[in-house]
């Protein structure tokens, strides 16, 4: 038996990985409006952590044929994770972490003020760290081809958020794994940068559907054809912003084993470090064709391809090894998914609830971070038993240390 159920639609069928998993009324439609686009190749792939997103299902992966639909990547392009493992273990660890989080705080610009402008905390006040500006150098070019075509599209903090986390759901977590390994796990994506690039292309393609004449189920499933102008420098933007984003991990990677190794000066790393999107999308080969596959918070798990699925501020989180199920075209959840919206959560917990909810955690504790608090997500649990037939646990992390914006 297969591990998904098959939801029908009007054009192509929607197989969702959603047993045992909640999805609501409302994401169901969004799927059903995307399936109905007439460039949508074989069917939508449905992850277990699912819920109501902009335009497009967060934990859906669409693939398309002559089309890219802008809102269906988001404004977060190129958000993922990245862990290492590292040589440091439980008993190593003193009782009181709190001086390692403000260290981690110190070290890496996060959380956002004045509205994003000159005096924003989630940018880098001077001038950023070598391994920031060593990337930034690589990435310049290509920032500069994008908004010398589209100069609407230009961010004043491009140089400056790169190696800092952002807000939301963004984190750094110092873990212990099954043995008592610690791991550095982070969650960012292209910051600002990628924000203003996915926001200023979503508008030109809805500007699109309008000169056309072309009527939508939703407006922000608005498109570009392949071939358009507005397709390629759609294409050039986002490419860019997932290698922004992939660099931004990288630096704060670097920033936090740096923090770590002024604590333990013989700390090393393994080879077993995972850098993976989950809002991106990619030309790849499915079903005999090719198409360019937008994951929308979800995962690439090709075969014996590593990933990870993180849990909320309070439970596991995991690294996981891909399967290669074509059916789900090669992916995986992106983390455990949204069980309310951000407003509801506020409405729903106190700082107690959310302080007995991260008991053990070192990490905040206030009424600012309720709409992250681990309640306002799904059980993990239920979230991975729903795609034992897309991924295999290899590593099982719970979190000691962590750090939001």
């Amino acid at each position: 038996m297969s591990g998904y159920n098959v939801i029908e639609s009007e054009r192509v069928p929607i197989k969702a990985w959603t047993r045992g998993v909640p999805i609501e009324d409302a994401a169901l439609q969004q799927l059903k409006n995307v399936a109905s686009l007439p460039f949508i190749h074989k069917h939508l792939a449905v992850m277990p952590d699912v819920h109501w997103g902009k335009g497009a299902t967060v934990g859906s992966v669409i693939p398309t044929v002559g089309a890219i639909i802008p809102a269906a990547v988001g404004v977060d392009i190129g958000c993922g994770m990245m862990a290492v493992r590292t040589s440091i273990r439980a008993e190593h660890l003193p009782d009181d972490l709190s001086g390692i989080r403000s260290a981690i705080e110190a070290a890496v610009p996060h959380g956002r003020t004045d509205n994003g402008g000159r005096n924003d905390k989630g940018a880098w006040s001077g001038e950023p760290p070598a391994s920031a500006v060593t990337r930034w150098a690589d990435l310049k070019a290509g920032y500069d081809a994008v908004v010398e075509a589209h100069p609407k599209a230009a961010h004043p903090r491009g140089f400056g958020h790169l190696g800092t986390l952002g807000t939301g759901n963004h984190f750094i977590e110092l873990c212990l794994d099954e043995v008592g390994d610690v791991w550095v796990m982070l969650h960012s994506g292209s910051r600002g940068v990628g924000n203003r690039f996915g926001t200023y292309f979503i508008e030109r393609a809805k500007h699109e559907m309008r000169r056309w004449h072309i009527n939508l189920p939703d407006q922000d499933l608005a498109y570009f054809p392949e071939g358009t102008d507005g397709f390629i420098h759609y294409v050039r933007a986002v490419s860019w912003a997932q290698k922004y984003a992939c660099a931004n991990r990288e630096v704060m990677m670097e920033q936090v084993l740096g923090v770590l190794k002024a604590f333990w000066p013989d700390l090393e790393t393994t080879q077993e470090a995972v850098n993976c999107h989950h809002n991106y999308v990619s030309k790849e080969k499915h079903f005999g064709k090719d198409v360019f596959l937008t994951r929308k918070g979800a995962v690439s798990a090709k075969l014996d391809e590593l990933g990870i699925i993180p849990g909320s501020m309070g439970a596991k989180s995991f690294i996981v090894r891909g399967k290669g199920n074509a059916d789900s075209f090669c992916t995986c959840s992106h983390g455990a998914g949204r069980a309310m919206s951000r407003t509801e959560a506020k409405r729903r917990f106190t700082v107690e609830d959310h302080v007995r909810a991260t008991e053990g955690v070192e990490c905040r504790k206030d009424a600012e971070v309720i709409d992250e608090t681990p309640m306002a997500y799904k059980d993990i649990d239920a979230v991975i038993a729903a795609q034992t037939d897309l991924i295999e646990v290899v590593h099982t992390l719970r979190q000691v240390v962590c750090v939001k914006g």
